[in-house]
């Protein structure tokens, strides 16, 4: 692969802004990282004078995309799935699954199994069926069930599994935090109607991710703090935040972002097939979704909203154009903590010499221009 040098713009690393800086791309690895005037040398220059560069975007917890959804699990689906999302700077990405009986979802995950060893996704979440019936929201309430061990260990054996969200009150959650745990899986708390007191039990036994905080969970009350008192206030949570403007208020966002700090804030999108595809009538799992201005709800009585239309740099400008927070912060959020969480800091995350090089060029208003993925463009690369 050509060395390439991208020059002059202002390049957020995830812990500092240099303005101006510039990276330079070997083999689809940085090699070099700094400020000020670039080296001279023998490389494609790409001109970023006037442009924010950021890692890129990493989103560990999306159904889908550009029309498709990931519960297909065929190659067509999947590839249109995250070509629609790299092409708004998606570099990494877990392919989430919502709730379905057991014998389905492990069907599932060994389809999707093979585009994670091909690199087109970075692993499974599955978001249920191990969930509470009252705060289901866009989980269909006839296929929940408790985490027992066995099922558990038959979703885990299927494949590629990376994540799980699960209910802490359900029967056998704590032990079946326990296993995700020993197996070297991420366990997340989501979805559940629970006490304060029955959450710390699951932290204690080692869950570490907060599924879209707030949403799908019992309200915060100054008498009873309920999951979200509990997962936001724990130095151990990465909290999830959903930030289209929809599912959180501004403000919600920004509290939760101060608090947590750049060490336990993740943006994702929750997206669903309609992200990067319009409105329409979609399906997520079995249930009818309908979107409208972007927004997607249940069909019939309940209206629940049902994931979203999110792209990761959407998420990522309201983050910094609506809620107030700094652009360090929103790159260490997009990016640098969801790949710690994953366990890929030593390969990408951030701008930093021996990293891939997966980057986000964006305008002034932090809208994408161009996307590199391991040294390759997914968009169209900035004149020279």
């Amino acid at each position: 692969m050509a060395e390439l040098l991208i020059a002059g713009g202002r390049v957020v690393t995830g812990s500092e802004v240099l303005d101006p800086g510039w990276i330079r791309v070997v083999d689809g690895t940085i090699a070099e990282v700094g400020a000020g005037a670039a080296p001279a040398g023998e490389h494609e220059v790409v001109d970023a004078k006037g442009r924010w560069v950021v890692p890129g975007f990493v989103d560990i917890h999306c159904h889908g995309g550009g029309g498709a959804a990931f519960t297909a699990a065929d190659r067509e689906s999947v590839e249109r799935g995250v070509a629609a999302h790299r092409a708004h700077g998606t570099t990494t990405l877990l392919a989430s699954l919502v709730s379905r009986p057991i014998p389905e979802l492990a069907g599932q995950v060994r389809a999707l199994t093979e585009f994670v060893s091909a690199g087109l996704i970075d692993g499974i979440h599955l978001e249920g069926p191990f969930l509470s019936a009252a705060r289901c929201g866009a989980h269909d309430p006839a296929v929940l069930q408790d985490p027992d061990l066995d099922s558990v260990r038959t979703l885990l054996d299927a494949g590629a599994v990376r994540m799980v969200t699960i209910a802490p009150e359900r029967d056998h959650a704590i032990d079946a935090v326990r296993l995700l745990v020993d197996r070297g899986v991420i366990a997340a708390v989501g979805h559940t109607d629970a006490t304060f007191d029955q959450v710390m039990p699951a932290v204690e036994a080692g869950a570490t991710v907060a599924t879209h905080l707030f949403n799908g969970m019992r309200p915060l009350h100054h008498r009873e703090p309920g999951p979200i008192g509990a997962l936001l206030d724990d130095e151990r949570i990465t909290v999830e935040l959903i930030c289209d403007l929809v599912h959180l208020h501004p403000a919600v966002v920004r509290m939760a972002t101060r608090h947590a700090g750049t060490g336990r804030t993740v943006l994702i999108t929750d997206a669903i097939a309609a992200a990067a595809a319009g409105d329409g009538t979609y399906h997520i799992g079995n249930l009818e979704v309908h979107v409208k201005n972007g927004v997607p709800t249940l069909a019939g009585a309940s209206g629940s909203l049902a994931g979203s239309t999110l792209t990761m740099d959407v998420a990522f400008r309201n983050l910094v154009r609506a809620c107030g927070v700094d652009i360090v912060t929103a790159a260490h959020a997009a990016a640098t903590r969801p790949a710690a969480v994953l366990g890929l800091a030593d390969k990408t995350g951030a701008i930093a010499p021996g990293l891939a090089a997966d980057l986000v060029l964006l305008d002034e208003d932090l809208r994408l221009e161009a996307v590199l993925r391991r040294g390759e463009w997914v968009k169209d690369a900035l004149p020279g």
